[in-house]
């Protein structure tokens, strides 16, 4: 089923969620939030959705970069469901890169984020998890992080001047990075 989207605004998106009991990993009504959370994420074209963007205040995110129209040429990362996650940076190295979101749509902004990042969490089955992401597979990690902690990415912009309509960042950034990649 297609969850609806709480944007920016709805108290949920800026509230601290809660942890998620062991017992309630097996549960079929959890089971089956996880397989509605899926299918709203790749119905929206999202790379990445965490519960409280459903209204659902638990900490819970699902990723899956395959194929995105958004991000075409974003690596791909498996299915995974991040129930509990803890990250942790491998080095204090940022990286800027562009980012939009399900909850704030239509906008994007540059936002620094780790370049590596250790996560342990829970699986979908509730088996720990502990693998270290890099780049952008890092970059979704700490976006949906940070809606299970009641942030956004506008809160770690470093210049809200980057902040740009999504037809208008198309238009102008996109359409410049192309033309500084073009050999000369």
């Amino acid at each position: 089923m297609i969850l609806k989207v709480a944007r920016l605004g709805h108290p949920v998106i800026r509230t601290r969620a809660r942890e998620v009991a062991a017992e309630e990993i097996p549960s079929r009504e959890f089971q089956r939030l996880l397989d509605d959370m899926v299918e709203t994420m790749r119905e929206y074209n999202g790379v990445g959705l965490a519960a409280p963007q459903v209204h659902i205040s638990l900490e819970l995110a699902v990723i899956e970069v395959a194929h995105n129209l958004r991000y075409p040429d974003a690596p791909t990362v498996p299915l995974t469901f991040l129930i509990n996650p803890r990250i942790e940076a491998r080095s204090k190295e940022t990286v800027d890169g562009w980012e939009g979101c399900l909850s704030i749509p239509e906008l994007r902004g540059l936002v620094p984020r780790w370049r590596e990042i250790r996560v342990q969490a829970l699986g979908r089955k509730g088996e720990p998890l502990d693998f270290v992401a890099r780049d952008f597979h890092a970059r979704v990690i700490q976006h949906e992080y940070d809606h299970l902690k009641g942030e956004v990415y506008l809160d770690r912009m470093r210049d809200m001047r980057s902040l740009a309509h999504l037809a208008e960042w198309q238009r102008f950034v996109v359409e410049a990075l192309a033309r500084e990649a073009e050999p000369e």
